[in-house]
C-alpha cells in the first residue's frame, strides 16, 4: 500500500460516486428497485448496491486492504488497515429518485478509526476528516432537548412510544432515511441530535465513518445501551447509535428513549 489512508478513501469515494451516476442515468426505475438476494448484513440486496460496491472492491483490492462491506462483508487480506464502507446508504431513497442517499467509508487500524470520508451523491457534498485532524466544534453545542432540532429513523412496532416521546420533546423534527446524511449533518450544526430510538438498526458500516466525523466536529456518539461499538466482522451486530451536539444532549435523549 503506497496512497495514504486519506487517498484510499478519497479514491473510493469518487469511483462510487461515478457508478452511481451511471447507474441513475441508465437504470429505469424498477432496474434500481430490484433486488437480488441478501447482503452479508441479512437486509435485502438491491441491484444498485452491487453496481455502486463493485467498482469501490476493485479499488481496495488494488490496495490490498481489508474489507467490511455492508453488501460483500469480511474480506480478509492480511492487512493491518481494514476499510468499512457502507456503498449506498439510503438506498431505499436512491431507488425510489429521492435524492438522500451517500457512501460511507473510514479506515480502521487496530480497531481505532484512522480516517473517515462521506460523499452525499446527488448534492456532491463531501465530509472528510483524519483521527489527527485539529478543526473548530461546528456542532451546535445544544445541551437539551427543549428546542432541539432531531432526525431520527422511522417509528417501528418496537419503538413508537420512544419515537414519540423524543419527538414530543424537542422542537423539529425529520426523517430523511439515511443515517449517513444526517449523522454529517449533526457534525456540520445544521441539526442537533440524529439517533435510533431504540430499534437496533445501526450496523458498523453506518456508524464508523460518522463516529469520528461528528466527534472530530465536537459532538458525542454513543450507543442507547452503552454498548462499545466493535469492528468485528460480524455484521449481525447492532447498535442504535445516538448522536448528539453534546454528551449532555446525548444523555436527555437516551434518557427519554428508555423512558
Amino acid at each position: 500500500m503506497t496512497a495514504s489512508l486519506a487517498e484510499i478513501l478519497s479514491e473510493c469515494s469518487h469511483t462510487a460516486w461515478r457508478a452511481y451516476r451511471h447507474a441513475m442515468g441508465t437504470m429505469s426505475l424498477e432496474e434500481r428497485r430490484r433486488t437480488i438476494g441478501e447482503g452479508a448484513d441479512g437486509t435485502e440486496t438491491f441491484l444498485l448496491d452491487v453496481v455502486v460496491e463493485e467498482p469501490v472492491l476493485e479499488v481496495l483490492e488494488r490496495h490490498g486492504v481489508n474489507v467490511l462491506s455492508e453488501e460483500v462483508g469480511w474480506i480478509d487480506r492480511g492487512s493491518s488497515v481494514t476499510v468499512v464502507i457502507d456503498p449506498v446508504d439510503g438506498t431505499a431513497n436512491a431507488a425510489a429518485g429521492v435524492p438522500i442517499a451517500a457512501f460511507a467509508a473510514a479506515a480502521v487500524v487496530d480497531e481505532v478509526i484512522e480516517e473517515a470520508r462521506v460523499l452525499w451523491f446527488d448534492t456532491g457534498r463531501e465530509w472528510a476528516v483524519s483521527r489527527r485532524d485539529v478543526r473548530p466544534s461546528t456542532v451546535t453545542g445544544r445541551t437539551v432537548l427543549d428546542g432541539a432540532s432531531v432526525s431520527l429513523l422511522r417509528p417501528r412496532e418496537s419503538t413508537v412510544e420512544a419515537w414519540y416521546r423524543l419527538a414530543g420533546q424537542s422542537s423539529r423534527v425529520r426523517v430523511l432515511g439515511s443515517s449517513v446524511v444526517e449523522a454529517c449533518l449533526v457534525a456540520d450544526g445544521a441539526i442537533d441530535l440524529f439517533c435510533d430510538p431504540g430499534g437496533d438498526v445501526h450496523r458498523i458500516v453506518d456508524i464508523a465513518a460518522t463516529k469520528l466525523l461528528v466527534e472530530q466536529a465536537g459532538g458525542c456518539v454513543l450507543d442507547l445501551h452503552a454498548r462499545p461499538f466493535t469492528f468485528e466482522p460480524d455484521l449481525g451486530l447492532r447498535w442504535s447509535g445516538v448522536f448528539a451536539a453534546s454528551p449532555e444532549l446525548a444523555d436527555a435523549a437516551i434518557a427519554c428513549i428508555l423512558g
